[in-house]
């Protein structure tokens, strides 16, 4: 499998784990104040993106969806209400994440319905055609190999079902640019270190979105990994963006 530019960017380039390690550790530290971040970092924008994505499933019934990347569970819990699959299995390498999603999951009592277990996208836990839908907010720039984590989500979908990939981009707009990298680079960092302690975390953010191959280039490795009909919707002056590709 090819190796791209993001997959090498770390957490902590000074550490000797690999970056499936670090990123699981990274989270871990987080977790906590996670939910917390993204809605204060984004000003709340990060609801309507993830609503967005999941509207790209359309009508059509999902008996089981994989969320790869799940955290908090945000974005099963989401999908749970709006587009009601008969089962959401959420996967992430960090359970730190995952025990404050299963704490909101059993609030809303869904625990019959949402399950969260851990495990990696470069060697999913589950057997071929498993899923007939997948998604991944934020997290496929945490893949340790992009394109062996896209083609392992789509060994365990099933014909004819859909992935939906939410991720950062960068705007192109030449008034908006500046002010974005600004953020990003010096008031994201400083957020994240204030109210998480953890400046690293939110300094690699940063640089794993501007390492990332966007647009027409994910759009390449999207079809590479096997899927058809790939397309790209840009949100938010382009700071975000919905992938889209079909088995």
């Amino acid at each position: 499998m090819s190796q791209y530019a993001h997959d090498k960017i770390v957490p902590f380039e000074e550490s000797n784990e690999n970056k499936k390690e670090q990123v699981a550790g990274m989270f871990n530290a987080i977790a906590k104040r996670y939910d917390f971040l993204n809605r204060f970092l984004s000003l709340g924008i990060d609801q309507g993106w993830r609503k967005k994505a999941i509207q790209q499933f359309g009508k059509q019934p999902i008996q089981h969806l994989l969320d790869i990347a799940t955290g908090t569970a945000d974005m099963a819990l989401m999908a749970e209400k709006r587009i009601q699959p008969a089962r959401i299995t959420g996967m992430d390498i960090s359970e730190g994440m995952m025990q404050y999603g299963r704490i909101k999951i059993v609030q809303k009592g869904l625990s019959h319905k949402i399950e969260l277990v851990l495990g990696d996208s470069t060697d999913i836990p589950f057997e071929d055609q498993r899923f007939d839908g997948a998604m991944v907010a934020f997290g496929v720039r945490n893949f340790a190999n992009l394109e062996k984590g896209l083609t392992e989500i789509y060994r365990v979908l099933q014909p004819g079902s859909k992935l939906v990939i939410l991720e950062f981009s960068q705007p192109t707009s030449a008034w908006f640019k500046p002010i974005y990298q600004f953020y990003m680079h010096w008031v994201t960092p400083t957020i994240g270190k204030i109210f998480s302690g953890n400046r690293a975390a939110y300094s690699y953010l940063n640089k794993s979105v501007i390492a990332f191959p966007e647009g027409n280039a994910f759009l390449t490795i999207f079809e590479k990994a096997g899927f058809k009909q790939v397309s790209q919707q840009k949100l938010s002056l382009g700071i975000c963006s919905i992938y889209c590709g079909s088995k």
